[in-house]
């Protein structure tokens, strides 16, 4: 026990702990869509990127799409105006990661 433990203890004898109840969190699950996603390359001044648009869900699914596509592939990026804009050509990676996943993509550009 903890020394806090002890004197509260102390103060309150009678005092019986709560059992802490534990929460099950559940997987977060994605908007997946019938049409396809935009998976397009860009240079941006003058800097090469991927840019990731047509999702019809939620904002947060968005994001939260656009930071799992980010950790995987370790690189820089950003979600702006309903667009993930990923920091290099990395359009085939992340079709393959959408598509496993169950979205349809469509490459645009080069």
């Amino acid at each position: 026990m903890s020394g806090l433990e002890e004197q509260l203890k102390k103060l309150f004898p009678d005092h019986q702990p709560l059992e802490e109840e534990k929460e099950e969190i559940l997987p977060h699950e994605l908007f997946v869509q019938a049409t396809p996603m935009i998976c397009k390359y860009e240079k941006r001044k003058g800097k090469p990127t991927t840019i990731i648009s047509g999702y019809e869900g939620e904002d947060e699914d968005f994001k939260i799409l656009a930071k799992e596509i980010k950790s995987k592939l370790a690189v820089g990026g950003t979600f702006k105006e309903g667009e993930i804009i990923i920091q290099g050509d990395y359009r085939d990676k992340i079709m393959k990661i959408l598509q496993d996943k169950g979205f349809k993509t469509k490459r645009v550009g080069g």
